[in-house]
């Protein structure tokens, strides 16, 4: 297999269908989707388990990043990725990725763009990416959307990169900030390959999310704490810098709750980079 795609699954079958839905489609690359169910009492169970396009694990786990170490130890893919059941991927995301990792063989983890919807897949906002910087990262936000980050295996097998199992909600942004320190060779792919769903649910937004992102803050040194906003403008104006703010008019092609079986496009007339409910 050339990608494997771990999905952490709790209580999600809704979403979970579209998600998978969108890896098996993906077109000229060969792709195993792990699904590692936490023992879902939703109704999950009664289909997963059938579904022959995923390789479904059920087993009670020790939270989300505990299940998609699970997944990446079952794995056998060169390049790999995890895909929470409320994200999807684009058309022609992975061999998109595929190309760009052949293109720079040095390069060991990509970031790509994402495209952010609402729960019936309206058009939320763009989320481009910029390289994630140490500093930013741990006091304000990661930057970059889990969703559209790729790696290959030697990020595991060289740096030992799994998920601390410790953090519930932030686990993704000791990720990332690990591999910076490891000097991991990461790179940025300008292509939307993503889709994430601003459920309104999001652990993130829950108490446990905002706790763990203070508690990361507060990991900092109290200088860098103290100069949060001048961390903030910067990547501000990084982002402005490099074009962030602006996009032409696009469309995007997704499976939706009331279209689970087959992908509706959605036009974008004035593209925006506000995520206004994240301000």
């Amino acid at each position: 297999m050339r990608f494997s795609i771990i999905t952490p699954s709790f209580r999600q079958s809704e979403w979970l269908k579209l998600c998978i839905a969108s890896v098996a489609d993906q077109q000229g690359i060969k792709v195993e989707h792990i699904v590692q169910d936490a023992v879902s009492d939703d109704g999950t169970l009664d289909w997963l388990q059938q579904d022959k396009r995923v390789r479904a694990f059920v087993e009670k786990d020790a939270g989300m990043y505990d299940a998609v170490n699970r997944g990446l130890r079952r794995s056998s893919g060169e390049w790999l990725a995890y895909l929470n059941c409320d994200e999807q991927y684009l058309p022609g995301a992975l061999q998109a990725v595929a190309e760009f990792f052949h293109a720079n063989p040095g390069v060991e983890i990509v970031f790509a763009d994402t495209i952010v919807i609402d729960a019936q897949g309206g058009y939320v906002c763009d989320r481009k990416v910029l390289l994630p910087l140490r500093n930013h990262s741990t006091i304000c936000s990661l930057g970059v959307l889990t969703a559209a980050m790729f790696f290959r295996r030697s990020v595991l097998q060289n740096h030992d990169l799994y998920f601390d199992c410790r953090w519930r909600v932030v686990g993704d942004v000791d990720w990332v900030l690990r591999a910076l320190h490891r000097k991991a060779r990461m790179a940025v792919l300008r292509r939307f390959t993503s889709a994430f769903t601003d459920t309104g649910d999001n652990m993130s937004l829950k108490p446990n999310g905002r706790g763990e992102s203070r508690l990361m803050a507060k990991s900092a040194p109290r200088l860098v704490q103290k100069l949060t906003p001048v961390f903030k403008i910067h990547h501000r104006l990084r982002r402005l810098v490099h074009g962030l703010y602006f996009q032409k008019p696009h469309s995007y092609s997704i499976y939706t709750r009331g279209s689970p079986d087959q992908r509706l496009v959605f036009e974008v007339d004035k593209p925006t980079a506000i995520w206004k409910s994240r301000l």
